[in-house]
């Protein structure tokens, strides 16, 4: 019986917690805690989208599952749904898009001399964008058919390690466009793309982290 570290504690002893806490502190993200605090919530959404968790309910069930094994995989907070309900609603968001940032920053120096199969000067990158559905009696601010809610995601690849280093969310109706450091998207997709539709850009586009 294996007596060590779970492999998911494993895999967050390479994450900056000191990074995360400053991100906590400069949105007072525990200053009220409500039961959970933001580092649970991090490892809760973590485990989630390792393990394809599709829901609140399933990552309750999935988690609670394991029982004592959870404090031995850093958890401290009573995992259950409307506690991470009560986590996703009182947190700031920009605590987790502030440590993305940092962890794109230490991820993207690794990859840098990867070859990607083209010889270039510039970096290549790959921008999509993804429908995410919503139920529309609980979006209503989301409407995107009749009948149906969405948001869309805008992703920018940095292909040296398949990276992202921009996103953006914005409304469902919303086509797929190009960001430039310092600039306003621009739109380069026709008015009804084909679903799924996605462009591959060659440029010398600014990278979005600024380097």
């Amino acid at each position: 019986m294996n007596q060590g570290r779970t492999v998911f504690s494993q895999l967050l002893s390479f994450l900056p917690d000191r990074e995360f806490r400053r991100c906590v502190a400069r949105y007072g993200g525990d200053v009220r805690p409500r039961g959970f605090s933001c580092w649970d919530q991090y490892l809760s959404m973590a485990f989630a989208q390792l393990t394809y968790r599709d829901g609140l309910r399933d990552i309750e069930a999935c988690l609670r599952s394991l029982g004592g094994k959870l404090y031995h995989m850093g958890f401290h907070g009573r995992v259950a749904r409307s506690t991470l309900a009560d986590a996703n609603d009182a947190h700031d968001w920009r605590i987790y898009a502030d440590f993305a940032q940092v962890l794109i920053a230490i991820a993207r120096p690794l990859y840098a001399s990867d070859p990607i199969g083209v010889d270039l000067d510039q970096s290549l990158y790959a921008l999509d964008s993804t429908t995410i559905d919503l139920c529309l009696s609980l979006f209503p601010w989301a409407r995107f058919r009749q009948h149906k809610a969405a948001v869309k995601l805008h992703t920018l690849l940095d292909l040296d390690g398949n990276i992202p280093t921009f996103i953006s969310i914005t409304d469902g109706k919303v086509h797929v466009f190009v960001y430039r450091a310092g600039a306003q998207p621009r739109e380069v997709l026709p008015r009804r793309p084909r679903r799924g539709a996605s462009i591959r850009l060659i440029s010398s586009m600014e990278k979005a982290s600024g380097s």
